[in-house]
């Protein structure tokens, strides 16, 4: 087979790790110069892909591409854009093949979630049934924890950890003052039909009377009433309490319990704040002093305390995805296997890209405690090993040394523009 490009782009939220997974594609392609020429990289994700705005990663030094493994964010630019079907927008699909041919690539790798997984289904299908040699290889992103197949998702560990130790750090300080100031703390945190996030919360409370007391599940129908009597019932018996919650919290009637009215670009709903509107309940009905805290983009960027787990893992499905695309392979994703928890033991499987795509994973009944409002030894048995290990950054002048590459674009060779 002539040696052709690849063309790598990152889809969504970004996380902590997801540049690992690029270090690794990187790297791995240069190992395989026989096979693959340049990497070329979409700026802003697939935008970049139809508006022939590429990155030219072999002007990055080997020096630069290792220091991705330990920079957070997305190195390339990353976006929500969901491609539609060809038979809606045909258009686009031709337009990526137009891309596609005037820049040699014969592989494509799709750094993303359950979007993403679709959106690499979508292309591969599409190369193959007008004749084009691509490889389509998706690989797997996503704090949410909440992709198919897959035993966890490469980002979720390091979130899981950081979240897990704001809410033991938090409760700490809480337990400090609760005599005179703040009762109740809540702490949301991102997740919006999985409560993979909010479980790994309750990591941090390895004893009883330790926060996090109250865990709340969007897998968990949101019942006012029995949520403040555990709340009371908390504060009664340690003096506080610290909640930490999903931001997918659901009303009985369904509904997002912060639902705003407006859309993304996936066409989710936008959340707005579940904390503040849980504080204000507290403060009307209980009449503690409260406190909120929003995690948001912190647990997600949280570099410095990254899982040494996830890290390796992340790095894992990106050479992965290369070498699955030099052996032939397409329309698949490389996903994480458990052989054991105890000790832990992981390793490598392959997915179809058609059993991942649009599929969610939600959290097991039997991972929540019978009353909903924690997590049970065998969802702790699960989580435990993905937090595991430290991998700190370089650190100058005290903080710490993130790579900023230089994303040299890449020559257009198509006259034409393309509207997205």
């Amino acid at each position: 087979m002539a040696r052709k490009n690849a063309f790598y782009a990152q889809s969504g939220g970004v996380t902590a790790t997801i540049n690992a997974t690029a270090c690794a594609v990187i790297e791995t392609a240069r190992r395989h110069r026989e096979r693959i020429g340049k990497v070329l990289a979409g700026r802003d994700g697939i935008i970049g892909a139809l508006t022939e705005d590429l990155i030219d990663t072999s002007r990055e030094s080997a020096a630069a591409v290792k220091a991705l493994r330990w920079t957070p964010g997305g190195a390339f630019g990353s976006c929500r854009y969901k491609l539609k079907g060809p038979d809606e927008h045909r258009a686009q699909y031709e337009r990526l093949i137009e891309v596609f041919q005037a820049h040699d690539i014969g592989y494509f790798f799709y750094n993303g979630g359950n979007d993403s997984a679709d959106t690499s289904f979508k292309v591969s299908e599409f190369a193959r049934e007008h004749g084009y040699p691509l490889s389509c290889i998706g690989i797997p992103k996503t704090v949410d924890n909440d992709l198919a197949v897959t035993d966890c998702c490469p980002g979720f560990g390091s979130v899981a950890k950081y979240v897990a130790t704001s809410i033991r750090e938090a409760g700490y300080d809480v337990a400090s003052m609760w005599r005179t100031s703040t009762r109740v703390f809540r702490l949301a945190v991102m997740g919006r039909h999985a409560g993979w996030i909010t479980a790994a919360c309750g990591l941090a409370a390895e004893s009883e009377g330790e926060a996090p007391h109250v865990l709340l599940f969007p897998e968990i129908e949101f019942d006012e009433d029995r949520f403040l009597a555990r709340v009371e019932d908390t504060v009664r018996r340690h003096g506080y309490c610290a909640v930490a919650a999903s931001e997918g919290l659901r009303r009985p009637d369904g509904k997002f319990l912060s639902e705003s009215g407006l859309r993304d670009a996936f066409g989710h709903a936008q959340l707005g704040g579940v904390a503040p509107l849980l504080a204000q309940l507290v403060k009307d009905r209980l009449k503690h002093k409260y406190h909120w805290a929003v995690a948001d983009y912190l647990q997600r960027a949280a570099r410095h305390v990254a899982s040494r787990t996830d890290v390796a893992q992340s790095y894992a499905v990106g050479k992965a995805a290369v070498e699955l695309a030099v052996k032939g392979r397409s329309g698949v994703m490389p996903v994480i296997v458990r052989k054991s928890s105890r000790p832990y033991r992981w390793e490598i499987g392959v997915a179809d890209l058609k059993d991942v795509a649009n599929a969610e994973k939600m959290m097991p009944r039997d991972f929540i405690t019978a009353d909903g409002f924690h997590i049970t030894p065998k969802c702790r048995r699960y989580l435990a090993p993905l937090v595991v290990g430290e991998d700190y950054p370089p650190y100058r002048n005290g903080l710490p040394a993130y790579v900023k590459l230089r994303n040299a674009p890449v020559a257009k060779r198509l006259g034409s523009e393309f509207r997205i």
